[in-house]
């Protein structure tokens, strides 16, 4: 093609059509521009539909991470409510003299922890990327606040309860029981002594006022997962 051109500009010459040969030339010119215009443009198409697909790919990768984050959270949440109106049950009954065996499975369900670790990998590769992968720039947003501080706040509630029922109970756990099976049963040598013990009484309401803030936290998380994942699912449509 190019040497076909190239016969056409000298015989021209040869013709000494001078201004046909310029006009020819600069068409020739204008013809290069345009096809390397169009594939530019098939270029930038092509890395448009590239990253169009990255981005579907990825959010939809952090959709599935959001979805098993909210399971989580959300049985850790019941389990940490339960425990809470359970410290209730268990000062009322205690208040009333009441000292029976039922008090063993609820202090089972009080003293202990939540636990939760988040599946980010998704946003991981994202942040590998760039962030700015995602078209939408509040969906940006909402991402890196979740990721970066929801969730700090939430790990760091949580750890505040695990560290709680490192420090304070286990001590007390290990001087005033002699039966301990983690989230099933709980006995004090002596059920009534034990409960008499003023001390005693103020580590189960201190222990279900730290329980209030992960529970917050908690709440809190899941309220921002159903957000994002309502964006992210009409980002995906």
């Amino acid at each position: 093609m190019i040497s076909f051109f190239r016969k056409i500009r000298q015989k021209l010459l040869q013709q000494n059509r001078v201004t046909q040969y310029l006009a020819y030339a600069i068409g020739e010119i204008f013809l290069v521009v345009i096809g390397i215009l169009i594939a530019l443009q098939v270029n930038n198409w092509n890395e448009s539909r590239k990253s169009r697909n990255f981005e579907q790919e990825i959010l939809s990768l952090i959709d599935q991470n959001l979805s098993r984050d909210s399971s989580v959270i959300a049985a850790e949440l019941q389990k940490a409510l339960i425990a809470n109106a359970t410290t209730d049950s268990i000062l009322d009954q205690v208040e009333k003299g009441v000292f029976e065996e039922n008090l063993y499975v609820w202090m089972a369900k009080v003293i202990r922890f939540e636990r939760f670790k988040s599946q980010s990998s998704g946003f991981e590769v994202l942040k590998s990327k760039g962030i700015d992968v995602i078209s939408d720039k509040d969906l940006q947003i909402d991402l890196i606040n979740y990721y970066d501080e929801v969730l700090f706040r939430l790990n760091q509630a949580i750890l505040d309860v695990e560290n709680s029922f490192n420090v304070d109970w286990i001590p007390v756990v290990k001087s005033e029981f002699y039966d301990f099976d983690y989230e099933d049963r709980l006995e004090p040598r002596n059920l009534e002594d034990f409960f008499k013990n003023p001390s005693h009484i103020v580590l189960f309401k201190m222990f279900q006022d730290n329980r209030e803030g992960s529970i917050s936290r908690m709440e809190i998380a899941l309220a921002e997962i159903s957000s994002l994942r309502t964006s992210i699912k009409n980002q995906l449509k």
